[in-house]
């Protein structure tokens, strides 16, 4: 019999392939009857293994192309195909390894990838092109740690990689810590491959996903030849990172560089025009694909409808969403989840039930969606019952995450059942993580519950204490309260751990450029004709009722000093430059990174009243519509 380079018996009994060793032997009959008798098989639905059970005087090995063709008919059974494995190792015709190359793949076709990999492991110098093969399986499995393991298994036997190599391997590190990065990308350059052009794209998709945006800019701009497919890569994953602002450059770039957009072009520049809130640059892109006569499939239509509900045009929204031709649950959840946010709580309802009415099944993104709208509207009983469906439902579909968790906290405590939000935390299967108790503390905030609030801030302080917002709420909260004493603990604790406090700034999209206000900034070019704008502005509404409210400063200071760092906010300069650049017709938005406080909301309130102009703000939780001195949000925010 051939000596093979197989699996032991003690690994193959462990899978219950075989209750012997693999030194059987088998009958001497002559090859062709043995290859026509198993391709008689290959037509049925089962391996029938007696054909090698019954042992005559005299070994023979069978030829693999009978064996092929039996492999080829049972390749779509994974069950089959470990039979098949079986009698491979008894007959001892996997001597060159093709075979078992041959089945490798096959099960990784089936996303049997840990079969796949134990088959792997005992072979004898498996090719580049194996070891290729299982980082990817790997990958497209998203188990990136296995992926960089069997990469870093591959370097230390000496195993040259090749440009698939690194394709694969910089996308599974552009996943991991950010250490793991430079280290593959390293290797890259050791092995001469950084300049094909795969491996570029992958190392630039990684520096984007690592934050080295400037190290992405210098690779991609060194590529050779910078086709269409890396022009999307880059762009996607800069919005996939949370860098649109990046992305819409980028995008820009790319048709100034003679690129033709394509669908998937179109649907990142979509997605990044929803995160910036720029609706006036989302419908030039919507142009360029028309003039590019790029199809509006589904998936385009969804950007589209994505981009709209995130800029709080919900009209427009309505309007695509009843104009397509092709729906799919995607296509209701954003419409659910857009008029959640957009304080439309009853025509989320209403469009969850019209979704049922039309036979798709809502998944977890639309209850999602429905949770919001009911903790923005205070529909807590709803809510409740809403969370009892998902829980109860037994579809993995639904089942509860993290966010529906901390949504149905956000609902309880904003409606001021803080106590029941509390045990609702404590009695949860999965471990609650700070946007858990985050909802809880800022719902702490809106109803000073200062001794729960120092409770939760505590957990706060532990779980993440680098994030400074969880502080500054806690300090605001003392202030509000007069506990100027515990402020100053508050504030040292801070800057002892190293917590940095987020710098508030509010956007405005005008003539394709995004315009950015902190609050009491005087650096920008217009700064004279935006504060003089501003001080008429507090003039007019001063004379309808608005009184400033110092409440939201939270310094122990005078109240004239708190007037003046009232007025210069961030979203009142935005506002201000707003009605200084945009025709009357034009509602203003401006986009808030953080909750908008007491005083800005009743600002706007009477600025829209004042002006006879649509203030659409957008803030960290939630857009506020201003219409004629009243909010879309009825003041529950």
């Amino acid at each position: 019999m051939a000596e093979t380079n197989l699996p032991t018996r003690s690994f193959y009994s462990s899978l219950h392939i075989l209750k012997e060793c693999p030194q059987m032997q088998v009958t001497r009959r002559h090859c062709t009857i043995w290859r026509n008798r198993i391709s008689r098989f290959s037509s049925r639905a089962e391996l029938d293994l007696n054909l090698t059970r019954k042992p005559d005087p005299v070994p023979v090995t069978i030829t693999k192309q009978a064996f092929t063709a039996q492999l080829e008919s049972c390749s779509s059974h994974p069950d089959q195909l470990k039979q098949l494995h079986a009698v491979i190792l008894t007959t001892g015709i996997s001597v060159k390894n093709s075979l078992l190359t041959r089945l490798i793949t096959s099960f990784i076709a089936l996303r049997e990838t840990c079969y796949a990999r134990k088959v792997f492991d005992e072979m004898h110098k498996p090719r580049v092109y194996l070891w290729n093969t299982i980082i990817k399986a790997y990958v497209k499995d998203g188990d990136f740690i296995e992926a960089a393991a069997v990469y870093r298994r591959m370097h230390r036997l000496g195993v040259r990689p090749d440009e698939f190599t690194y394709t694969f391997v910089v996308k599974a590190c552009a996943q991991l810590l950010p250490w793991a990065g430079p280290a593959v990308a390293a290797h890259a350059v050791k092995y001469g491959l950084e300049f094909v052009a795969e491996v570029r794209t992958e190392l630039v998709i990684m520096c984007v996903r690592c934050g080295e945006l400037g190290l992405a800019r210098f690779l991609f701009q060194s590529m050779v030849e910078r086709d269409l497919v890396a022009w999307n890569a880059i762009v996607a994953a800069c919005v996939q990172s949370g860098h649109a602002a990046e992305a819409l450059d980028l995008f820009r770039r790319m048709r100034v560089a003679g690129v033709k957009p394509d669908a998937v072009t179109i649907v990142s520049a979509f997605s990044a025009c929803g995160q910036l809130g720029c609706l006036e640059t989302g419908e030039e892109i919507y142009g360029i694909m028309r003039q590019s006569e790029i199809v509006c499939n589904v998936i385009v239509a969804n950007a589209r409808l994505d981009m709209y509900v995130k800029c709080g045009s919900v009209d427009m929204a309505e309007a695509l969403f009843e104009d397509m031709s092709r729906r799919n649950v995607i296509s209701w959840s954003t419409m659910v989840l857009g008029y959640a946010m957009n304080g439309e709580s009853r025509k989320a309802l209403d469009m969850f039930s019209r979704m049922q009415e039309r036979g798709f099944a809502p998944n977890h993104v639309t209850y999602l969606g429905v949770l919001s709208a009911c903790s923005h509207a205070g529909l807590v009983n709803e809510g409740r019952a809403y969370f009892k469906r998902m829980v109860q439902s037994g579809d993995k579909n639904i089942k509860p995450k993290i966010e529906h968790y901390a949504c149905m906290v956000d609902l309880l405590g904003r409606s001021a059942h803080l106590e029941e939000a509390y045990n609702f935390i404590r009695s949860m299967p999965i471990e609650p993580d700070s946007g858990v108790w985050g909802a809880l503390l800022g719902a702490c905030a809106v109803h000073q519950n200062v001794e729960l609030g120092q409770h939760v801030a505590d957990v706060l302080f532990e779980l993440d204490p680098a994030n400074g917002s969880y502080h500054v709420l806690m300090s605001n909260m003392y202030a509000a309260a007069g506990r100027w004493d515990c402020v100053d603990k508050v504030r040292l604790k801070m800057r002892k751990r190293g917590a940095k406090k987020v710098a508030a700034y509010s956007s405005v999209e005008f003539n394709g450029k995004i315009h950015i206000f902190f609050g009491g900034n005087r650096f920008c070019p217009e700064s004279s004709e935006i504060y003089e704008k501003l001080e008429d502005l507090l003039r007019q509404v001063k004379n309808i009722g608005y009184t400033p409210n110092t409440t939201s400063v939270f310094h122990d200071v005078g109240t004239e000093e708190k007037e003046a760092t009232l007025s210069h906010h961030s979203e009142k300069l935005a506002i201000a430059f707003s009605l200084l650049s945009l025709q009357p017709e034009c509602p203003i938005r401006v986009v808030k990174n953080l909750r908008i406080c007491d005083d800005c909301h009743s600002f706007c309130k009477f600025v829209s009243k004042a002006t006879k102009r649509e203030i659409i703000m957008r803030d960290k939780i939630r857009f506020h519509h201003f219409r004629n001195g009243e909010c879309s949000c009825n003041n529950f925010w």
